[in-house]
């Protein structure tokens, strides 16, 4: 296929390099004129749009979506493939969809899960949403860069997945590192609390795959100082996506908004940001019950 790709960040450049590698014609922009192996570089995002079968955007947030698709929609071929791989707000997903159906476009949501390793090493997971037409014709892409794709429903579905399953995230991780904590507080063992937790009714992703304790479980970010990883910062994006989202739907999320606020707190005034969001566990070590 012919590609456009906009955005090549930390995420999009590996993704862009991934399409190139398996043969498809990949032109890319970015603000930041990065350079991509096997990627043509075009001068504007409209450019890198015009005469594709599918264009690509990994963006920031949903202002900036809204802004490129004003740009890429007018310039791309009708029956061509817009897919947003940012994680944004489902308003502006849905807009953008509906504004690429009036022109003739077809647009699908495709947020995605596994971070710049899964990012280079074509393991991601796409959720979905969008027409079956427009799933069907850019599933072969998602094969390439990721490892499964799901279809979650029509336009919105896929960032309504990502931030459902990132509120779960954020809420879970918040509740391990309270119990190591404690734990701590007790004179309970790391190693001993992770035998019992790891394999009863307390197991979570969080505890068993992605520990946020050092030396404890499979390595991750916490047997290297905390640094991400996953930071604390996007955790705080998808968190706030998905009280904006509850706000929307009049949906009663208070595990939801008391995670963003800690997490707000944990970024803003503390020392969160830049590190691993698992770095909620020594931010609760040194803390009492005040």
């Amino acid at each position: 296929m012919k590609i456009g790709f906009i955005g090549l960040g930390n995420m999009g450049a590996p993704m862009a390099a991934n399409l190139a590698k398996a043969g498809h014609d990949v032109t890319g922009f970015d603000m930041a004129n990065i350079v991509v192996d096997g990627v043509n570089l075009a001068s504007s995002a409209a450019d890198a749009a015009k005469e594709q079968d599918v264009v690509i955007t990994m963006l920031p947030n949903g202002a900036i979506l809204r802004s490129v698709a004003a740009d890429v929609l007018p310039a791309m071929n009708k029956g061509a493939a817009l897919v947003d791989c940012s994680t944004v707000d489902v308003d502006s997903a849905r807009a953008v969809a509906a504004d690429a159906a009036a022109a003739g476009l077809l647009f699908v949501d495709a947020p995605v899960s596994g971070g710049v390793g899964g990012a280079t090493a074509g393991t991601l997971t796409f959720m979905a949403g969008g027409t079956q037409e427009g799933f069907a014709k850019t599933a072969p892409l998602f094969d390439i860069m990721g490892q499964k794709a799901v279809h979650c429903g029509d336009a919105g579905a896929g960032q309504a997945a990502k931030i459902c399953n990132n509120m779960i995230l954020g809420v879970t991780m918040i509740a391990t590192c309270e119990a190591f904590a404690l734990a701590d507080k007790l004179g309970l063992d790391r190693q001993k609390m992770f035998d019992v937790v790891s394999t009863s009714s307390g197991y979570s992703w969080t505890m068993n795959a992605y520990c946020p304790a050092p030396g404890v479980g499979p390595q991750s970010p916490a047997d290297n100082g905390y640094k991400p990883g996953f930071a604390a910062e996007l955790m705080l994006k998808d968190l706030r996506l998905s009280q904006q989202a509850a706000e929307s739907a009049d949906a009663d999320t208070p595990m939801g908004q008391t995670a963003m606020a800690l997490y707000e707190k944990f970024v803003e005034q503390e020392e969160g940001l830049g590190m691993d969001f698992s770095a909620m566990l020594p931010r609760f070590e040194g803390r009492g019950r005040g």
